[in-house]
């Protein structure tokens, strides 16, 4: 299948569902530099259909930090005959296929991993890497970036990156403004896979991210960075036109993780979607099934319910990550 089919993919968001939506915006804009955009409240209708709460009532705040968006969502109430939600499990790993995680770029990581330490200390974030992490200079795609990985206060995880110079997209190396070293944006969304040449298909010809070469990241900086021993990861980007990608980590063995739920559902706090504007949506809804994909809804008008988008399409990839397909 051609990677072609749908030309000009272009992530609009990424959203994870939160405890207390006030709480965690508290700490992405205080703690981060993340800038409140506007909230709203979806109750019922063709929205939250989209979503898979069709009677349900959510609140979404819309957070921005330099050119990308990161929605926070409560699920006030689920509506009749929905379970409660569930937190995260306590055990994940970066090797389980419900791990999701932002990669947030700053132009100065140690200086944001010592605003942080405060919180980190008392427990309000929760550490997975043992210190900011160098990678190796054997790892050509990957030397001299440094990097830290944690959870935010619902466990979401984070990662902070720091690109040396003649790695990543220019405007990485921009300074940023204000008295304290914050972020500049948002690089990619991470998400742990089961089979590389299954997701790069899917995420090609399903949605016409461009896969770039993969390579292994492995050894003690890398077991550092992730909590893991033994670490051996394949890591693909796949990147837009334009704006945030995606990259899928697909964890060798000791460290195959556990796969996600089938039940997972948006008023778990282990949700997370990325929204995504694409130009021929029924050629979407046509190839998810014959790449591995999963059809969570059909093709829904949106009506006057989310402008500028007309109709919308929820699925998953073949790990079960949710996309949110607008056009």
């Amino acid at each position: 299948m051609s990677p072609s089919i749908c030309p000009r993919p272009q992530i609009q968001s990424v959203a994870f569902t939160c405890r207390d939506a006030e709480r965690s915006a508290a700490f992405f804009c205080d703690s981060l530099g993340f800038t409140l955009l506007g909230q709203d409240c979806i109750q019922g209708g063709a929205e939250a259909a989209l979503l898979g709460l069709g009677q349900g009532q959510l609140r979404r705040l819309r957070l921005g930090v330099g050119q990308e968006r990161l929605d926070l969502l409560q699920v006030l109430d689920p509506g009749a005959g929905q379970r409660p939600g569930r937190a995260i499990p306590p055990e994940s790993r970066s090797c389980d296929l419900w791990f999701q995680h932002l990669c947030l770029v700053t132009p100065d990581l140690e200086a944001l991993h010592g605003h942080l330490q405060p919180l980190l200390a008392s427990g309000s974030l929760t550490a997975v890497s043992e210190a900011p992490q160098r990678l190796p200079d054997w790892n050509t795609a990957a030397a001299g970036i440094r990097a830290f990985k944690f959870r935010d206060p619902d466990g979401h995880n984070l990662e902070l990156l720091q690109y040396p110079a003649g790695k990543g997209d220019g405007r990485w190396h921009q300074p940023c403004p204000g008295p304290l070293p914050r972020l500049l944006g948002i690089d990619h969304s991470a998400i742990a896979i089961a089979d590389t040449a299954r997701s790069r298909a899917f995420y090609a010809a399903v949605l016409g991210l461009e896969a770039l070469p993969s390579g292994d990241n492995r050894g003690p900086e890398q077991d550092r960075l992730d909590g893991l021993q033994e670490t051996r990861v394949t890591i693909t980007p796949l990147r837009c036109p334009q704006g945030m990608g995606i990259e899928t980590l697909d964890y060798q063995p000791p460290n195959r993780g556990l796969p996600m739920p089938a039940d997972q559902a948006l008023q778990d706090l282990a949700h997370w979607h990325i929204r995504l504007a694409v130009s021929d949506l029924d050629q979407v809804a046509a190839q998810v099934g014959a790449c591995g994909g999963q059809l969570l809804s059909g093709v829904l008008d949106l009506g006057e319910a989310f402008p500028p988008w007309q109709r919308g399409l929820r699925l998953a990839d073949p790990d079960g990550h949710q996309l949110i397909v607008l056009e």
